[in-house]
């Protein structure tokens, strides 16, 4: 279109308003006093908002259960070398047993290098199979295993012996033949530990009673179960669980797709009660979930903050807490435990083994620090019929079918190392100067 046929439209007159002073305001000739409660009620709610989210704010940061004792260095473990980790003066000893630490445990726990090592800053804690040193059929049938390197005299309670009612001490010999050697037998269907692992702990090294723990780790790929744990020093109040068991951490490698909470899933938990059969776990456990990202896939840092008032665990900030317990009554209470059980066959009163302690107890002893890989068990940490689970807990001989299901469980394990392993930055450990 050429400029002298454009058509040019008039402007549009204006309705702004410019003479405010004429403007009618009938709110202001008739004021009533309900428009002037309206007005004023915006601004007493809004104020009563913010006042109420203030005090809630106050009492939720007074009331975060925080440790204010101050704290000593018991313990700082960075893995700049072997000989400093397991050396004479190391920071860590390795347990060597085959008896399933009372876990009905499928592996060994060795002292070898295979399976423990520190390399590049960090420790590597690493299952491998049996069958690569001594072969499959040996796993199977006519082969005796002794393990070397055995432990079973420096980890029992008076050294392995037991001690008589009249005070005569007899070496558990029972004892020492499930922990230190394994007869293969086709025809029993006895088998040699399918897996080789290892388990290190801090016993006669470093404990604490109240203070902190710190350990930046990362989990494991493939069907196993690692755990960073606490056991008591001395079993003041009786034999597990009876004086106490601190879980920071434990977890389990199956994958994502696992349906018992797999490698995105990670537990805190106490074990504790008057009986094995009444353990009061189920009471005092909880986990913390990495939505679709297995705790395999990076470092995370898990710490345990235990004080006579309370028990926290977490991975990484207090706002990803495992578990956190206030210890505001005693435990035996906590457990709401039967007045009755039977001793044999035979209907007896329950005693409280705490009668005399305070809330806190049994975690009011010291305790030391275990780091370990295990594989299988008949515990329940892997539940029945959850996973394709391989064997059945009270089966004739679970470790025989599992070590039979190799095929199902192998290819989980990841053949390169640093995702296999359970590795290990660093620990730290506080106690209450």
């Amino acid at each position: 279109m050429t400029p002298s046929t454009r058509r040019f439209q008039q402007r549009m007159k204006s309705h702004m308003i410019t003479d405010f002073d004429n403007v009618p305001k009938p709110w202001l000739e008739n004021k009533r006093p309900r428009d002037k409660f309206a007005y004023w009620i915006v601004y007493v709610l809004v104020f009563i908002g913010l006042a109420g989210g203030a005090v809630q704010a106050y009492f939720s940061y007074s009331g975060v259960l925080l440790d204010r004792q101050p704290l000593c260095l018991v313990m700082e473990e960075n893995f700049d070398s072997q000989d400093a980790v397991f050396g004479d003066n190391g920071s860590f000893v390795r347990e060597v047993s085959m008896d399933g630490f009372g876990n009905g445990e499928f592996s060994m726990a060795t002292d070898s290098n295979n399976n423990s090592y520190v390399q590049d800053g960090k420790l590597y804690i690493v299952p491998t199979l049996t069958s690569d040193n001594l072969g499959n059929n040996a796993i199977f049938d006519g082969t005796i295993y002794n393990i070397t390197g055995c432990t079973f005299n420096e980890t029992q309670p008076n050294n392995g012996f037991l001690i008589g009612a009249n005070g005569d001490k007899t070496f558990d010999t029972a004892g020492y033949t499930r922990a230190c050697s394994a007869v293969s037998n086709k025809t029993s269907g006895a088998i040699i530990n399918p897996v080789q692992s290892a388990r290190l702990t801090t016993r006669g090294k470093s404990s604490l009673k109240f203070g902190r723990v710190e350990i930046r780790a990362k989990m494991p790929n493939g069907y196993m179960w690692p755990a960073l744990w606490m056991l008591p020093v001395d079993n003041v109040y009786g034999p597990w669980p009876l004086s106490g068991e601190i879980d920071i951490v434990e977890s389990r490698g199956n994958g994502i797709r696992y349906t018992a909470r797999g490698s995105n899933y990670v537990q805190g938990s106490l074990n504790w009660g008057p009986t094995p059969q009444l353990n009061g776990v189920s009471k005092t456990y909880s986990w913390w979930s990495n939505k679709r990202v297995p705790f395999s896939d990076d470092f995370h840092t898990y710490a345990l903050e235990w004080t006579d008032k309370f028990i926290r665990m977490y991975v990484d900030t207090r706002l990803h807490t495992l578990l956190e317990l206030k210890l505001d009554k005693p435990f035996f209470q906590r457990g709401d435990f039967p007045a009755i059980i039977f001793n044999g066959s035979n209907p007896a009163a329950l005693q409280n083994p705490w009668v005399n302690g305070t809330n806190a107890t049994p975690f009011d002893q010291d305790f030391y620090l275990i780091l370990n890989v295990a594989v299988g068990g008949t515990n329940g940490w892997f539940p029945e019929s959850q996973g394709n689970k391989p064997w059945l807990d009270n089966a004739a001989n679970p470790m025989r079918d599992f070590a039979n299901a190799i095929s199902q469980w192998y290819p989980t394990w990841p053949t390169n190392v640093e995702d296999r392993a359970m590795v290990v930055d660093y620990v730290k450990m506080w106690k209450h100067c």
